[in-house]
């Protein structure tokens, strides 16, 4: 007589997945190879021995180049350099009662060196004291920055606008207007900025021109793919609602795309402008304008007095546009 075995569940034949495999190591081991020699090759490991020298310099132990550079911008850049001083003699057409607002001479003992007497001699001289001449020389030149980057963004959108249109699939006429779109974006987005300014500097010559250009172009390539994936992610339902109607592809964008978009669009104009703002100020470096140059300027002289100013200069513009654009978009929501 035959015993009959109980049927096995389904659950009793389960096996739990194995999180550790030999195939699962042997993927980690390559990966911890090729990020070994990564490291080497990019100097990590000299960042590492460098920051625990730092580390163990701060606690006296030995010295450290890294807290040394640190030490040495800091001791140099407190307090920050908002005045210029000039000498009267080196103004043209200096008249002493029509000085700017604000502003007064000084008279100075300077110690000048004498080639015929070969030793230094001390004299007097008048100069000129702006006590806030260099802040508002950052200020214009900050405004300048400003102008570029808003214009940038402006120039940005116009070309991002055509160009998600025909990068997004579910409303592109055809599959080469969809590649040709997707392709100038991706181009777009892969020329940096300093190399694009460089390019629009050969063509249109120094100024900020070449860097609203070069803003305008890279940028671009980020909205108009931004902007078309949000077209193609948007809800279908009140689309479809909108065709059945027979409305027109423009029709639908308009009333049932946009609106569901549109403060995502907000979000990534936004984030363009504060990042144009950020780039502009490295663009003066090839000429492009902006406030670039004359950091790059001071950086070069060793005024780190003056770097300081510039830095928080731009710190505090990029903080007071993120609250402004923020209360924006908060009203067009």
């Amino acid at each position: 007589m035959s015993t009959l075995e109980p049927a096995r569940l389904p659950s009793e034949s389960w096996e739990l997945h194995r999180t550790v495999t030999p195939k699962t190591v042997g993927i980690l081991l390559i990966i911890a190879l090729l990020a070994a020699f990564s490291a080497k090759n990019v100097e990590l490991d000299k960042a590492a021995s460098e920051t625990w020298g730092a580390v163990l310099s701060v606690f006296g132990i030995g010295e450290s180049k890294v807290i040394n550079g640190a030490a040495n911008f800091l001791a140099k850049s407190v307090p920050i350099q908002i005045s210029t001083i000039q000498e009267t003699n080196r103004i043209e057409n200096f008249d002493p009662d029509t000085i700017p607002w604000f502003s007064y001479v000084e008279v100075r003992t300077e110690r000048e060196y004498s080639v015929i007497e070969e030793k230094f001699t001390e004299v007097e001289a008048e100069f000129l004291v702006k006590p806030v001449g260099y802040l508002v020389k950052v200020l214009i030149k900050m405004w300048e920055t400003i102008e570029m980057a808003i214009w940038g963004t402006v120039f940005s959108v116009l070309l991002a606008v055509p160009l998600a249109y025909f990068a997004a699939q579910n409303y592109t006429p055809n599959r080469f207007f969809y590649q040709t779109a997707r392709g100038l974006c991706s181009f777009a987005r892969a020329m940096p900025e300093l190399i694009l300014a460089l390019f629009f500097v050969l063509m249109y010559g120094f100024g900020p021109i070449a860097g609203i250009l070069a803003l305008a172009l890279h940028t671009s390539g980020f909205l108009g793919k931004f902007f078309a994936d949000e077209i193609e992610n948007a809800d279908p339902g009140p689309q479809r609602a909108l065709r059945g109607t027979g409305a027109n592809k423009l029709k639908v964008l308009r009333y049932a795309v946009f609106p569901q978009v549109a403060p995502q669009y907000y979000a990534y104009i936004q984030y363009i402008l504060e990042r144009n703002i950020r780039t502009a100020t490295v663009l003066g470096i090839v000429g492009a304008g902006g406030i670039g140059t004359e950091l790059k300027g001071r950086w070069d002289l060793f005024d780190y007095d003056h770097v300081a100013t510039i830095l928080l200069v731009i710190f505090l513009t990029v903080v007071a546009l993120e609250l402004l654009t923020q209360r924006l978009r908060m009203r067009a929501i």
